[in-house]
């Protein structure tokens, strides 16, 4: 760990990513899927769904929009596709009919069903945040507010949500509580991208005009999307690790000046 430095430029932006950084899901994607399910007449176990999800989350390619066009419907047929790969894995045909009670038309209970998942991951009852994420907001802020800048002038320290999330984030955010802790929340599907293209990221430096990229920090759980992504375009980087490195342990770092400069590096306790 580099020693504190007082004379060291200080960051003036960090950026968060959401899911597996800030807030988790309340309970297993499987118990959800199979739950919901159920009220549609469709029988799956919620552990083969739970792994039917993981490998249709690794088969499908990130949304691609050409030219950096946000997507009209939001990624919702991305979505779309995802949970129809995963109940065709569970029922081992494409028109899922064996999970289907009565041998009812698979479409017209799928659309239904996939509706109200997509509308229940909308809600922040699915999600929850971790035990250091207010603690860790809540420091910085306090932070910026007892090191305010003069009237007019940008705020010392500035947080944003950069995240592979769709337009549900928002609410999400908002109600977990902790949307007023941000300037702006960054959304691929606005954007046109998705992490770790550097355009993503170009778009975060852009939001930040008055921070350098050597003086942003890009703060995730993944290191492909959210470390090399941030390195990529300048940024310095830092992966929580929890329980060993956690949002709390990064702020800290944060306020005591004590991060890496350049090349940007993994923040480790």
């Amino acid at each position: 760990m580099p020693p504190h430095d007082s004379h060291r430029p200080r960051l003036r932006a960090l950026f968060f990513d959401a899911a597996g950084t800030l807030f988790h899901l309340s309970e297993p994607v499987g118990d959800t899927y199979a739950r919901i399910a159920a009220k549609h007449g469709v029988t799956a176990e919620p552990r083969a769904l739970e792994n039917a999800f993981r490998t249709a989350w690794k088969t499908l390619p990130s949304p691609v929009h050409p030219e950096g066009t946000p997507p009209a419907d939001d990624d919702r047929s991305w979505w779309r596709e995802v949970v129809w790969l995963t109940f065709v894995q569970v029922t081992a045909s494409r028109d899922a009919s064996g999970a289907v009670d009565d041998g009812a038309d698979a479409a017209a209970v799928f659309e239904p069903m996939f509706a109200e998942m997509y509308a229940h991951f909308a809600n922040a009852e699915a999600w929850q945040l971790y035990e250091d994420t207010i603690p860790a907001l809540e420091k910085l802020r306090e932070h910026a507010s007892s090191h305010g800048p003069p009237e007019g002038a940008p705020p010392p320290l500035r947080l944003f949500v950069l995240s592979n999330f769709d337009r549900r984030l928002h609410p999400i955010l908002e109600g977990l509580g902790i949307a007023h802790f941000f300037e702006k929340v960054l959304l691929s599907s606005e954007v046109g991208t998705s992490k770790p293209h550097p355009r993503m990221f170009l778009a975060a430096l852009a939001t930040a005009a008055d921070a350098p990229a050597s003086q942003c920090l890009h703060i995730g759980d993944d290191e492909h999307c959210d470390f090399a992504g941030a390195q990529t375009a300048g940024m310095h980087a830092a992966l929580v690790s929890r329980p060993e490195v956690t949002l709390l342990t990064l702020a800290e770092k944060v306020l005591q000046n004590e991060f890496p400069l350049a090349p940007a590096a993994k923040m480790h306790t």
